[in-house]
Protein backbone atom coordinates (compact mmCIF):
# COMPACT_ATOMS: atom_id res chain seq x y z
CA UNK A 1 0.00 0.00 0.00
CA UNK A 2 2.95 2.29 -0.70
CA UNK A 3 3.93 3.08 2.87
CA UNK A 4 0.39 3.22 4.23
CA UNK A 5 -1.41 0.65 6.32
CA UNK A 6 -5.00 1.22 5.24
CA UNK A 7 -6.04 -2.36 5.98
CA UNK A 8 -4.69 -2.24 9.54
CA UNK A 9 -6.21 1.17 10.21
CA UNK A 10 -9.58 -0.04 8.98
CA UNK A 11 -9.50 -3.19 11.11
CA UNK A 12 -8.52 -1.28 14.25
CA UNK A 13 -11.22 1.34 13.75
CA UNK A 14 -13.98 -1.15 13.05
CA UNK A 15 -13.20 -3.52 15.92
CA UNK A 16 -13.36 -0.54 18.28
CA UNK A 17 -17.01 -0.09 17.24
CA UNK A 18 -18.10 -3.64 18.09
CA UNK A 19 -19.40 -4.10 21.63
CA UNK A 20 -18.19 -7.37 23.18
CA UNK A 21 -21.72 -8.34 24.19
CA UNK A 22 -22.87 -7.96 20.57
CA UNK A 23 -20.21 -10.47 19.58
CA UNK A 24 -21.36 -12.94 22.22
CA UNK A 25 -18.53 -12.17 24.65
CA UNK A 26 -19.53 -11.78 28.29
CA UNK A 27 -17.37 -10.33 31.03
CA UNK A 28 -13.76 -10.14 29.99
CA UNK A 29 -12.65 -7.79 32.76
CA UNK A 30 -11.66 -4.16 32.46
CA UNK A 31 -10.91 -2.84 28.97
CA UNK A 32 -8.46 -0.07 28.24
CA UNK A 33 -10.12 0.69 24.90
CA UNK A 34 -13.68 0.22 23.62
CA UNK A 35 -14.66 -2.62 21.37
CA UNK A 36 -13.12 -6.03 20.84
CA UNK A 37 -9.57 -7.03 21.69
CA UNK A 38 -7.33 -8.33 18.91
CA UNK A 39 -7.32 -11.85 20.31
CA UNK A 40 -11.13 -11.82 20.46
CA UNK A 41 -11.42 -10.85 16.81
CA UNK A 42 -8.95 -13.58 15.91
CA UNK A 43 -10.82 -16.21 17.92
CA UNK A 44 -14.19 -15.29 16.45
CA UNK A 45 -12.77 -15.23 12.91
CA UNK A 46 -11.07 -18.60 13.34
CA UNK A 47 -7.51 -17.36 12.81
CA UNK A 48 -4.49 -17.15 15.09
CA UNK A 49 -3.95 -14.07 17.24
CA UNK A 50 -0.45 -13.70 15.79
CA UNK A 51 -1.78 -13.70 12.22
CA UNK A 52 -4.41 -11.10 13.05
CA UNK A 53 -1.75 -8.93 14.71
CA UNK A 54 0.31 -9.11 11.51
CA UNK A 55 -2.73 -7.90 9.54
CA UNK A 56 -3.27 -4.91 11.80
CA UNK A 57 0.42 -4.03 11.78
CA UNK A 58 0.63 -4.23 8.01
CA UNK A 59 3.13 -7.10 8.05
CA UNK A 60 0.73 -9.28 6.05
CA UNK A 61 -1.37 -7.57 3.40
CA UNK A 62 -2.63 -10.49 1.39
CA UNK A 63 -5.21 -12.38 3.47
CA UNK A 64 -7.44 -14.82 1.65
CA UNK A 65 -10.99 -13.96 0.70
CA UNK A 66 -12.17 -16.51 3.28
CA UNK A 67 -10.29 -14.68 6.04
CA UNK A 68 -11.61 -11.29 4.93
CA UNK A 69 -15.20 -12.54 4.88
CA UNK A 70 -14.75 -14.04 8.35
CA UNK A 71 -13.40 -10.73 9.65
CA UNK A 72 -16.26 -8.84 8.01
CA UNK A 73 -18.72 -11.09 9.81
CA UNK A 74 -17.02 -10.55 13.19
CA UNK A 75 -16.90 -6.78 12.67
CA UNK A 76 -20.55 -6.61 11.59
CA UNK A 77 -19.67 -5.02 8.24
CA UNK A 78 -22.44 -4.46 5.73
CA UNK A 79 -22.03 -5.22 2.01
CA UNK A 80 -20.49 -1.83 1.21
CA UNK A 81 -17.95 -1.98 4.05
CA UNK A 82 -17.09 -5.60 3.18
CA UNK A 83 -16.40 -4.62 -0.42
CA UNK A 84 -14.21 -1.78 0.87
CA UNK A 85 -12.31 -4.16 3.17
CA UNK A 86 -11.61 -6.55 0.30
CA UNK A 87 -10.56 -3.64 -1.91
CA UNK A 88 -7.95 -2.53 0.61
CA UNK A 89 -5.98 -5.71 -0.09
CA UNK A 90 -5.98 -5.25 -3.88
CA UNK A 91 -3.09 -3.74 -5.81
CA UNK A 92 -3.80 -0.24 -7.05
CA UNK A 93 -3.23 0.98 -10.62
CA UNK A 94 0.23 2.15 -11.51
CA UNK A 95 -1.05 5.74 -11.88
CA UNK A 96 -1.00 6.08 -8.09
CA UNK A 97 2.62 4.95 -7.91
CA UNK A 98 4.17 6.96 -10.76
CA UNK A 99 7.22 9.04 -9.76
CA UNK A 100 6.45 12.68 -9.18
CA UNK A 101 7.56 15.03 -11.94
CA UNK A 102 9.58 18.10 -10.92
CA UNK A 103 6.54 20.30 -11.50
CA UNK A 104 4.45 18.08 -9.20
CA UNK A 105 6.72 18.28 -6.16
CA UNK A 106 5.51 20.46 -3.32
CA UNK A 107 1.88 20.52 -4.38
CA UNK A 108 -0.92 18.03 -3.96
CA UNK A 109 -3.37 19.42 -6.50
CA UNK A 110 -3.55 18.29 -10.09
CA UNK A 111 -5.61 19.50 -12.99
CA UNK A 112 -9.18 18.22 -12.56
CA UNK A 113 -10.81 15.98 -15.11
CA UNK A 114 -12.84 17.96 -17.67
CA UNK A 115 -16.61 17.63 -17.63
CA UNK A 116 -17.97 16.18 -20.91
CA UNK A 117 -19.41 18.98 -23.10
CA UNK A 118 -22.71 17.14 -23.46
CA UNK A 119 -23.21 17.22 -19.69
CA UNK A 120 -22.51 20.95 -19.62
CA UNK A 121 -25.07 21.55 -22.36
CA UNK A 122 -27.63 19.41 -20.56
CA UNK A 123 -27.19 21.31 -17.30
CA UNK A 124 -27.35 24.69 -18.98
CA UNK A 125 -30.72 23.83 -20.45
CA UNK A 126 -32.25 23.03 -17.07
CA UNK A 127 -34.05 26.05 -15.68
CA UNK A 128 -36.09 24.19 -13.05
CA UNK A 129 -33.48 21.78 -11.74
CA UNK A 130 -30.39 22.85 -9.81
CA UNK A 131 -27.50 20.64 -10.95
CA UNK A 132 -23.76 20.39 -10.53
CA UNK A 133 -20.92 17.98 -11.30
CA UNK A 134 -18.43 16.84 -8.66
CA UNK A 135 -15.48 14.47 -8.57
CA UNK A 136 -14.84 11.75 -6.00
CA UNK A 137 -13.23 14.25 -3.64
CA UNK A 138 -16.39 16.48 -3.72
CA UNK A 139 -14.72 19.21 -5.77
CA UNK A 140 -17.34 21.05 -7.85
CA UNK A 141 -16.32 21.03 -11.52
CA UNK A 142 -19.47 22.53 -13.06
CA UNK A 143 -22.76 24.03 -11.86
CA UNK A 144 -25.77 25.66 -13.47
CA UNK A 145 -27.19 29.03 -12.45
CA UNK A 146 -30.02 27.61 -10.35
CA UNK A 147 -27.62 25.45 -8.34
CA UNK A 148 -25.50 28.49 -7.53
CA UNK A 149 -28.65 30.38 -6.54
CA UNK A 150 -29.52 27.51 -4.21
CA UNK A 151 -26.10 27.77 -2.53
CA UNK A 152 -23.07 29.84 -3.54
CA UNK A 153 -21.00 26.80 -2.59
CA UNK A 154 -22.40 25.00 -5.64
CA UNK A 155 -19.80 26.80 -7.74
CA UNK A 156 -16.76 25.70 -9.69
CA UNK A 157 -13.68 25.41 -7.48
CA UNK A 158 -15.48 24.79 -4.20
CA UNK A 159 -14.87 21.60 -2.26
CA UNK A 160 -18.28 20.67 -0.88
CA UNK A 161 -17.05 18.66 2.08
CA UNK A 162 -14.79 21.51 3.15
CA UNK A 163 -17.62 24.01 2.72
CA UNK A 164 -20.04 21.79 4.60
CA UNK A 165 -17.74 21.55 7.62
CA UNK A 166 -16.14 24.99 7.68
CA UNK A 167 -18.63 27.44 6.18
CA UNK A 168 -21.16 28.56 8.79
CA UNK A 169 -23.60 29.75 6.13
CA UNK A 170 -23.74 26.22 4.73
CA UNK A 171 -24.59 24.84 8.15
CA UNK A 172 -27.43 27.37 8.43
CA UNK A 173 -28.70 26.42 4.97
CA UNK A 174 -28.90 22.68 5.65
CA UNK A 175 -31.50 21.66 8.19
CA UNK A 176 -30.10 18.10 8.18
CA UNK A 177 -26.47 19.19 8.52
CA UNK A 178 -25.41 16.50 11.00
CA UNK A 179 -26.91 13.68 8.95
CA UNK A 180 -25.39 15.05 5.76
CA UNK A 181 -21.88 15.46 7.18
CA UNK A 182 -21.89 11.89 8.41
CA UNK A 183 -23.11 10.60 5.04
CA UNK A 184 -20.66 12.66 3.00
CA UNK A 185 -17.62 11.60 5.01
CA UNK A 186 -18.61 7.92 4.74
CA UNK A 187 -19.16 8.42 0.99
CA UNK A 188 -15.68 9.92 0.58
CA UNK A 189 -14.16 6.70 1.90
CA UNK A 190 -16.32 4.67 -0.45
CA UNK A 191 -15.30 6.86 -3.39
CA UNK A 192 -11.54 6.67 -2.89
CA UNK A 193 -11.45 2.99 -1.92
CA UNK A 194 -7.87 1.72 -1.54
CA UNK A 195 -6.34 4.82 -3.15
CA UNK A 196 -5.69 6.29 0.28
CA UNK A 197 -2.46 8.10 -0.55
CA UNK A 198 -3.83 10.07 -3.49
CA UNK A 199 -2.32 13.58 -3.15
CA UNK A 200 -5.71 15.28 -3.37
CA UNK A 201 -7.13 13.06 -0.62
CA UNK A 202 -4.07 13.59 1.58
CA UNK A 203 -4.39 17.35 1.16
CA UNK A 204 -8.10 17.40 1.97
CA UNK A 205 -7.99 14.99 4.92
CA UNK A 206 -4.98 16.76 6.39
CA UNK A 207 -6.66 20.16 6.37
CA UNK A 208 -10.03 18.96 7.65
CA UNK A 209 -8.44 16.85 10.38
CA UNK A 210 -6.82 20.01 11.74
CA UNK A 211 -9.75 22.38 11.29
CA UNK A 212 -12.81 20.23 12.05
CA UNK A 213 -13.26 18.07 15.14
CA UNK A 214 -16.36 16.52 13.62
CA UNK A 215 -14.46 15.43 10.52
CA UNK A 216 -11.62 14.05 12.62
CA UNK A 217 -14.01 11.95 14.70
CA UNK A 218 -16.14 10.66 11.83
CA UNK A 219 -13.18 9.97 9.54
CA UNK A 220 -11.62 7.95 12.33
CA UNK A 221 -14.63 5.63 12.40
CA UNK A 222 -13.84 4.36 8.88
CA UNK A 223 -17.53 4.22 7.97
CA UNK A 224 -18.08 3.32 4.31
CA UNK A 225 -21.36 4.14 2.56
CA UNK A 226 -21.70 5.16 -1.10
CA UNK A 227 -23.85 8.20 -1.77
CA UNK A 228 -27.55 7.47 -2.02
CA UNK A 229 -30.52 9.40 -3.30
CA UNK A 230 -31.95 11.51 -0.50
CA UNK A 231 -34.24 14.40 0.34
CA UNK A 232 -32.32 17.61 1.05
CA UNK A 233 -33.95 19.87 3.64
CA UNK A 234 -32.84 23.45 3.26
CA UNK A 235 -33.61 26.78 4.88
CA UNK A 236 -32.83 29.24 2.10
CA UNK A 237 -32.26 32.87 3.18
CA UNK A 238 -34.36 34.22 0.28
CA UNK A 239 -37.27 31.80 -0.17
CA UNK A 240 -37.48 29.84 3.09
CA UNK A 241 -37.75 26.10 3.74
CA UNK A 242 -37.31 23.71 0.82
CA UNK A 243 -37.43 19.94 0.50
CA UNK A 244 -35.72 18.76 -2.65
CA UNK A 245 -35.02 15.29 -3.94
CA UNK A 246 -31.30 14.91 -4.66
CA UNK A 247 -30.10 12.23 -7.05
CA UNK A 248 -26.55 11.47 -8.12
CA UNK A 249 -25.93 10.03 -11.57
CA UNK A 250 -22.57 8.53 -12.52
CA UNK A 251 -21.07 10.05 -15.66
CA UNK A 252 -19.94 7.11 -17.79
CA UNK A 253 -16.42 7.25 -19.17
CA UNK A 254 -15.00 9.46 -16.40
CA UNK A 255 -12.96 8.77 -13.28
CA UNK A 256 -15.75 8.95 -10.74
CA UNK A 257 -17.49 12.14 -11.86
CA UNK A 258 -21.14 12.37 -10.85
CA UNK A 259 -23.97 14.68 -11.83
CA UNK A 260 -26.13 15.75 -8.90
CA UNK A 261 -29.64 16.92 -9.77
CA UNK A 262 -32.26 18.41 -7.44
CA UNK A 263 -35.99 18.40 -8.06
CA UNK A 264 -39.11 19.22 -6.06
CA UNK A 265 -42.33 17.24 -5.93
CA UNK A 266 -44.59 18.60 -8.70
CA UNK A 267 -47.23 20.96 -7.33
CA UNK A 268 -45.59 21.18 -3.92
CA UNK A 269 -44.74 24.31 -1.97
CA UNK A 270 -41.07 23.50 -2.55
CA UNK A 271 -41.69 23.50 -6.30
CA UNK A 272 -43.23 26.98 -6.01
CA UNK A 273 -40.31 28.26 -3.96
CA UNK A 274 -37.78 26.77 -6.35
CA UNK A 275 -39.51 28.57 -9.22
CA UNK A 276 -39.33 31.83 -7.26
CA UNK A 277 -35.65 31.25 -6.62
CA UNK A 278 -35.11 30.70 -10.32
CA UNK A 279 -36.81 33.98 -11.13
CA UNK A 280 -34.55 35.77 -8.66
CA UNK A 281 -31.42 34.45 -10.34
CA UNK A 282 -30.52 36.95 -13.05
CA UNK A 283 -30.01 35.18 -16.36
CA UNK A 284 -26.33 34.61 -17.02
CA UNK A 285 -25.11 36.00 -13.69
CA UNK A 286 -23.36 33.58 -11.39
CA UNK A 287 -23.34 30.90 -14.08
CA UNK A 288 -20.09 28.98 -14.00
CA UNK A 289 -20.36 25.85 -16.06
CA UNK A 290 -16.67 25.40 -16.79
CA UNK A 291 -13.55 25.75 -14.71
CA UNK A 292 -9.88 24.90 -14.72
CA UNK A 293 -9.29 24.38 -11.02
CA UNK A 294 -11.44 21.97 -9.02
CA UNK A 295 -9.22 22.20 -5.93
CA UNK A 296 -9.90 25.65 -4.57
CA UNK A 297 -12.20 25.90 -1.56
CA UNK A 298 -14.23 28.47 0.29
CA UNK A 299 -12.71 30.26 3.25
CA UNK A 300 -14.09 29.69 6.70
CA UNK A 301 -16.59 32.30 7.61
Amino acid sequence: MDGTNALGEFLRARRALVRPEDAGIRGGGLRRVPGLRREEVAMLAGISADYYLRLEQGRDRNPSLQVLEALADVLNLDADATTHLIGLTQARPSRARRPARPTDRGRASRKPEPVPPGILQLMEGWTSNPAYVENKFTDVLAANALATALSPNYSVGVNLLRALLLDESERKLLRDWEELTEALIAALRANVGPDVDDPRLTELVGELSVRSERFRRLWGRHDVHPKQARVSRLRHPKVGDLELHANKLAIVGTDGLVLKVFHAEPGSRSAELLAILGSLAVSGEGRNLTGSDGHQAVDEQ
